[in-house]
């Protein structure tokens, strides 16, 4: 029985005994985990995830953390300036051995989920949304209508504690060379000056 794999960004077809250099998990040396991305499970009935298989996990060892060969990075420029430049990069890597593949009961294993460094991403942005949404909740304006403003911008504007268009509008240029979070665009204030209005 085989299966395929997802982390790090990259997919990796496994059988049990098989070592693999993925990218760096966050786990220490000898301890078990489980990687829950299985996009297909092979063998004698093949089932195939859409994206993922429901229930299915491989489970590994980590055996070390190590670095991988180094990759040289050189640039020449010719014509009149002959400059050139060299960069060196060993890439972090977490060994593993693939010790079972499971078809189903992977959610009450209990073995610690393979994530890696940006793993803590989802959590740390799970606040954010609950302070986003608790100005929208008491009557602030939606300030992605302002032009060039996404979803992340209006955060980091509602971080600031700008959650209208009357309080974007009334910045004054000392108020806006004052806001740390965000760089504050003139145009925006103009545009939040006509949205205030009407």
């Amino acid at each position: 029985m085989f299966a395929v794999l997802k982390t790090g960004g990259k997919q990796y077809k496994v059988q049990a005994g098989d070592v693999l250099r993925v990218e760096k998990l966050a786990a220490d040396a000898g301890e078990k985990i489980q990687f829950n991305d299985v996009l297909m499970l092979g063998g004698d009935a093949p089932v195939v995830g859409a994206p993922f298989v429901d229930g299915a996990a491989v489970q590994a060892e980590v055996i070390d953390q190590i670095k991988g060969e180094k990759l040289i990075h050189f640039v020449k420029r010719r014509r009149k300036h002959s400059s050139k430049r060299t960069k060196g990069h060993r890439q972090k890597l977490t060994l593993v051995k693939i010790t079972d593949i499971l078809a189903s009961g992977a959610d009450k294993s209990g073995v610690k989920a393979a994530t890696g460094k940006g793993a803590t991403a989802p959590v740390a942005a799970a606040p954010a949304a609950k302070k986003a949404a608790a100005p929208a909740a008491a009557g602030s304006d939606d300030l992605t209508k302002l032009t060039g403003v996404g979803p992340a911008a209006a955060t980091k504007l509602n971080d600031a504690g700008l959650t209208s268009f009357a309080q974007i509008a009334a910045l004054s240029a000392d108020d806006i060379a004052a806001i740390d979070a965000i760089k504050v665009k003139p145009e925006w204030v103009e545009q939040a000056k006509d949205l205030a209005k009407g």
